[in-house]
Formats: structure tokens, C-alpha cells, sequence
């Protein structure tokens, strides 16, 4: 039997309506729990004992994970909000 190096790929089965609204609710809680995580990151990368402008950089890029990191949670709560064409 030859030896094969590729993997297949599988796709996941289609959530039912039921666990689609349970998967979001995970994931916004997830996603709260990244925010806090993300906040205590800013505060310890701003104390680094590190040169003025890698500090100021690794700051920005973490608020920027966070505005994303928001985004995306305004995201799942907007899918419920969308009315559908009629």
C-alpha cells in the first residue's frame, strides 16, 4: 500500500436552526472573554520595559484587535435584527 501525504478535507454537516442560535451565544461569549484578555494585554504591553516606539506599536496593534474583536461581536448581534426580503 503506497503511502499518501494529502489529507482530505471534510466539510462539517450544516447546523440545524436550533444549534446555529446555540453556536452563537458560545461564540459571543467567547468572544467577551477575548475582549477581556485583549484589555489585560494592552495594560501589560504598555508597562514593557521595551523601546518608546515598539511599545506604541504593540498598543495600537492590540486596540486594533479589539475594535475587531468588537466588530465582530456587533456582527452576531445584528443577525438577528436583519429582516428577510419578503
Amino acid at each position: 500500500m503506497a503511502m499518501s501525504t494529502i489529507i482530505p478535507f471534510r466539510r462539517p454537516a450544516p447546523a440545524t436552526p436550533a444549534r446555529a442560535g446555540c453556536d452563537v451565544a458560545a461564540v459571543a461569549g467567547d468572544l467577551l472573554v477575548v475582549l477581556d484578555q485583549l484589555e489585560g494585554l494592552v495594560a501589560r504591553a504598555a508597562n514593557m520595559d521595551r523601546p518608546r516606539i515598539e511599545v506604541e506599536r504593540s498598543v495600537q496593534h492590540l486596540l486594533d484587535a479589539i475594535s475587531a474583536v468588537e466588530r465582530a461581536s456587533d456582527t452576531l448581534g445584528e443577525g438577528g435584527s436583519i429582516s428577510e426580503p419578503a
